[in-house]
């Protein structure tokens, strides 16, 4: 007696629950022996009848939803299937992509204290180094492989998607298709997972997302948005179709205009705003910098662990409280030179040199110089911990920390 089994799944919209939802369709080729078998026939009975009941309430013909591809497949004499909403778990299990970039690695270390290690997985194309690789879970995820990320999202039972995958400002400006196919094709496979599985899902948006025909002094959250380079383009993108799958089909979309970031687990990573990350390096190792910005060049700032307490406040804000699906958070606003005098109160010899990268200058000038970020204040109580002085001293602190350990060893 012989079976076989196959599985197509195709994506429906419920009308009732206003969401979309996966549908299976599971095909038995059975031997004839086995098609008389009294259950079997009743099964079949069963099955039939359920796909052509109106009484779910279900449509499969929704043009907004792109066709999903499905591929033939083996499956295995013990697999089993199982959903689990998150109303099931403890927990939420949450899946980070371009986990190895700045922001990553330390909201896994936040997220994994909080839920449990086994409930964070990091995910990218790259090879992680050894400490993070053993920090947790890893495993390698490329956003542009839709069917990859649907089985990880599966596989995994996730619940949370984090979605850190980006080409930023300057880089992209260097490669634009490379931008395009990783900040939009990439969002549209997050989007379309995220809304198929009901997970709950944050995408960062940026300063970049507004031009130069934004207010600049303060930039409020709803205003003109005319970004100049690709990537702000692509947040903007974002945002609007967060916002839309969210209105259309219940996604649970969230998402913060991250300032400039500052963190001194990292290097730089092309953004327009690195500069505020490499002077610190700088400064400790040789007491000097030459900066790509003119001196009184003004962009909103973030310590980094301001901007991870952030993104959990708001993934775990409770759906009520949120107005919008899009905030403005903000620290502290300050230029190159004020930056600069801050550093020499803790090392008075450190000088400062300007040689201006005009690529880089024109996208600032188009960028906010300070961020209004009232109702992410008083919807879900959103406060920050770090001023300048205490971004200065903590960064001057870790860094020069390491660097004395570096010598020394």
């Amino acid at each position: 007696m012989t079976a076989s089994l196959d599985i197509l799944s195709i994506t429906v919209y419920n009308d009732q629950e206003k969401r979309i939802e996966p549908f299976y369709l599971y095909s038995f080729r059975l031997s004839r022996l086995v098609t008389e078998m009294p259950v079997i026939r009743a099964l079949t009975k069963a099955a039939k009848q359920a796909l052509l009941t109106p009484g779910c309430r279900c449509r499969t013909a929704v043009t907004a939803v792109r066709t999903i591809s499905v591929s033939p497949r083996q499956v295995t004499s013990d697999a089993s299937f199982h959903s689990v909403s998150f109303s099931e778990t403890d927990h939420p299990k949450v899946l980070i992509t371009g986990g190895l970039g700045q922001l990553g690695v330390g909201l896994a270390k936040i997220l994994r204290k909080r839920f449990g290690n086994n409930n964070v997985i990091l995910s990218d194309i790259r090879k992680p180094p050894s400490h993070v690789f053993h920090s947790g879970p890893f495993i390698y995820s490329d956003i542009l492989d839709y069917k990859n990320l649907r089985e990880i999202v599966v596989n995994n039972r996730i619940t949370w998607l984090v979605h850190y995958s980006a080409v930023l400002s300057a880089v992209g400006e260097a490669n634009v298709q490379l931008a395009r196919e990783v900040n939009i094709t990439g969002l549209h496979n997050i989007l379309d997972i995220a809304a198929e599985h009901g997970l709950r899902l944050f995408v960062p948006s940026t300063i970049g997302a507004f031009g130069p025909t934004s207010p600049r002094d303060p930039t409020p959250d709803l205003c003109v948005q005319r970004p100049r380079t690709i990537y702000g383009v692509s947040k903007v993108h974002a945002e609007l179709m967060g916002e839309y799958y969210h209105h259309r089909y219940g996604l649970d979309f969230r998402c913060l205009r991250y300032p400039g970031i500052i963190s001194a687990d990292s290097q730089p990573g092309g953004g327009t705003t690195d500069y505020a990350v490499a002077i610190f390096h700088d400064a400790s190792k040789n007491g000097k910098f030459e900066c790509n910005l003119k001196p009184g060049t003004r962009l909103p700032m973030m310590y980094i662990d301001d901007c991870l307490r952030a993104t959990l406040e708001v993934m775990e804000a409770p759906t009520e409280q949120l107005r919008m699906r899009t905030y403005n958070i903000n620290a502290m606003s300050f230029s190159p030179e004020e930056l600069a005098a801050e550093v020499k109160k803790q090392i008075p010899d450190f000088q400062i040199t300007y040689n201006i990268d005009h690529i880089r200058q024109a996208i600032a000038d188009s960028w906010p110089m300070n961020f209004d970020d009232g109702n992410a204040r008083n919807d879900w109580g959103w406060k920050h911990d770090y001023d300048l002085p205490e971004l200065v001293t903590t960064m001057l602190n870790f860094i020069g920390s390491d660097s004395r350990l570096a010598h020394a060893n």
